[in-house]
């Protein structure tokens, strides 16, 4: 029996070392930590970091049973934390007995893996300032008038027209003042809701005014009710609707908002309860706020009393777990147009005639013809610079054709795919001139074609491939007109494929590569990624029929005004609809686009970085809409459909040659 324990302990202890090296692999591998076999003082703690839902008092609580502890670093949405014990006596005993210990701690079990590190870096706290504009005043109301102010704001559904209530997807709100308009981001000014601000409110405005914060009274009041892990999406309070400085009061909870600037900056601060935000000019203007919904926020440890502001000292981090948070934002109505120094962000002055979705040929192609063929000619040079890799499964189709196989490449940019397979004889098309002819100089066969009409023999081909083509085409009967093409090309028993751009750039718990990064956590326990609560496409709240300030046009463009308007949509971010315009911020010379055709002066500057901007138009496909368009082809049957990175791909088959009406595009 002796012998069967010592065995069972063997086993444990191999298991133990087996998972200490793997999370050792880890940390190397994602983060560029690596760990020695010798003790030291230091210590690495893989799965014991904030981002693992640990917070620094518990993991505290358990590294000082190893010895005195010196330092304690925690970074923000990692899962590991760095500890420095005051000997290596010490440091080798917790390595010894904490090794395997599982840690309790939010409604969660954590198993902490110690691993030696030759020193850490003290210095680790991230210097911020606040953005321009921006203060945040604690304690500003006492806990008696947090609670007279929490008690003004009725919750309970009614009918009044003195107050509008809405229940949102992510919070409650209630408006005082001025309705706020989640279809058009705005208010309607000549209908003020009667009875005005709350009267409990009218201290705290007074004593704003004669602090200084505020020159006029608000008159519009949003009362936000967030319960636990809800959040708002990142935005800016339109220009047009509201004066410069906007007021925020958070009452009940503390919780953390995030401020993003347009180059990429971003800066967490702290809203302690009973503390009132004051943001004005530039913060009020350009920075982007918002609150990511997530049950827990990394914080300043609380010393004495006080609160913290930023988050920066990653010696002095913890967790706070969020509770119901009521924020009254005030706001003064604007009555005039926004005269800021930040047109590039502002409605007021921007005006821009975008189009609307088109419904007829002529529509379409003057759309096509400007947000499509001009804008290729332009930035040329520099999308080629950017298209060098093939997809794999594009090449993978390829190198399938038999030699001798005759491929057609409709739509082929500056050729990366002509040449993947040498034994096939390949040639391409494309409407823009500028990319053919950069085709041509690297040896390859192409020529200047509209996809809706290529000029060459019916049934000549054995393959052909339409990549990030078709969703260029404004109208349904416009892309199943350039799939008839295709089709059109092959030879009976001839194969297609093409790929399209997925309105899903998150599939199967996937995001794909053109969604911007976000923050992920690695497990040290088996090597998946395991990702914190992070903002999840929320801005799909309020976006039934919501246009964002940057998103507002005038009337004019194509078609008449009561079409839908085509977003301009932000990129790396998940697509709110389906007819879009996607920017492109044009890099290096730009008269190295040979032979471009739309005058320079007609192009919008991005502000930041003095840089052209252009925009594409795309209709993203949504899944199944990619075959449906396709078997509405005769003559055509689908081998094999597919989401590849954000794409939705289908392989074709032409099974028979169809009727000359068929045929024609």
């Amino acid at each position: 029996m002796d012998s069967s324990r010592s065995v069972r302990r063997t086993k444990e202890e191999k298991k133990l070392l087996r998972r200490q090296i793997k999370a050792s692999h880890i940390l190397l591998k994602h983060e560029g930590i690596s760990t020695v076999s010798h003790p030291t003082k230091h210590l690495v703690v893989s799965n014991g970091g904030l981002g693992n839902g640990v917070s620094r008092e518990s993991l505290l609580e358990v590294l000082k049973e190893g010895g005195p502890v010196e330092m304690l670093l925690t970074p923000p949405a990692k899962p590991y934390a760095f500890v420095t014990y005051s000997s290596v006596e010490a440091g080798q005993n917790a390595y010894t007995f904490l090794n395997g210990r599982a840690l309790q701690c939010q409604e969660q079990s954590v198993t902490l893996y110690f691993s030696y590190v030759e020193k850490v870096d003290g210095d680790r706290s991230v210097s911020c300032a606040l953005p321009p504009g921006l203060s945040v005043l604690e304690d500003f109301v006492s806990p008696e008038e947090e609670l007279q102010l929490l008690q003004a704001v009725d919750w309970t559904p009614h009918t009044d027209d003195v107050t509008v209530q809405k229940a949102l997807k992510h919070r409650s709100v209630k408006h005082y003042g001025y309705e706020f308009r989640y279809d058009n981001n705005n208010v309607d000014k000549d209908k003020p809701l009667p009875g005005g601000l709350p009267a409990e409110c009218d201290a705290l405005l007074q004593r704003c005014l004669a602090d200084g914060h505020i020159s006029v009274l608000p008159d519009q009041l949003t009362v936000n009710q967030y319960q636990s892990g809800q959040g708002i999406p990142p935005h800016v309070d339109t220009h047009s609707a509201f004066e410069d400085t906007i007021l925020s009061l958070s009452l009940g909870t503390k919780t953390v908002m995030d401020f993003k600037h347009p180059d990429g900056r971003s800066v967490a601060v702290v809203l302690p309860e009973r503390s009132l935000l004051v943001m004005k000019g530039e913060s009020r203007y350009l920075w982007t706020h918002g609150i990511t919904p997530r049950k827990y926020d990394v914080v300043p440890v609380l010393e004495a009393g006080g609160s913290g502001v930023m988050t920066s000292d990653l010696s002095n981090l913890t967790l706070s777990r969020r509770g119901t948070r009521i924020s009254l934002t005030f706001r003064k109505i604007r009555h005039t147009p926004c005269n800021c120094a930040y047109p590039s962000v502002c409605d007021s002055q921007q005006l821009p005639s975008l189009p609307t979705v088109p419904v007829a040929e002529d529509d379409a192609c003057r759309l096509e013809s400007q947000y499509v063929h001009q804008v290729y000619e332009e930035i040329s040079s520099h999308f080629s610079s950017t298209r060098h890799s093939p997809w794999p499964q594009v090449r993978d189709f390829l190198l399938s054709l038999p030699p001798g196989s005759v491929l057609a490449d409709i739509g082929c940019g500056n050729g990366k795919y002509l040449g993947i397979n040498p034994k096939v004889m390949s040639v391409g098309c494309d409407r823009s001139v500028n990319l053919v002819q950069i085709s041509i100089e690297r040896g390859h066969e192409a020529f200047v074609s509209d996809a809706l009409s290529v000029p060459l023999r019916s049934g000549s081909c054995d393959a052909c491939i339409s990549i990030a083509v078709i969703h260029h085409f404004s109208t349904q009967e416009r892309r199943q007109a350039a799939v008839r093409e295709l089709i059109r090309l092959l030879k009976v028993g001839g194969r297609a494929l093409i790929y399209v751009w997925a309105m899903e750039q998150e599939y199967n718990n996937q995001k794909s590569k053109y969604l911007k990064e976000r923050t992920t956590e690695t497990s040290m326990e088996n090597g998946k990624e395991l990702k914190t609560e992070e903002y999840k496409s929320n801005q799909q709240e309020e976006h039934d029929g919501k246009m964002r300030s940057d998103m507002k046009f005038t009337e004019g463009g194509f078609g008449n005004a009561t079409q839908a308007r085509i977003h301009v949509h932000t990129n790396r971010t998940t697509f709110l609809s389906q007819d879009l315009l996607v920017p492109w911020h044009l890099k290096g010379n730009a008269d190295k686009n040979k032979g471009a055709t739309s005058s320079s002066t007609d192009v919008p500057v991005d502000n930041t970085s003095q840089r052209p901007v252009f925009h594409r138009y795309y209709h993203v496909f949504q899944q199944g809409e990619l075959e449906k368009l396709c078997l509405g082809v005769a003559g055509v049957k689908v081998l094999r459909s597919y989401h590849d990175q954000g794409n939705w791909c289908v392989e074709l088959e032409k099974t028979r040659y169809t009727s000359s009406k068929d045929d024609i595009a």
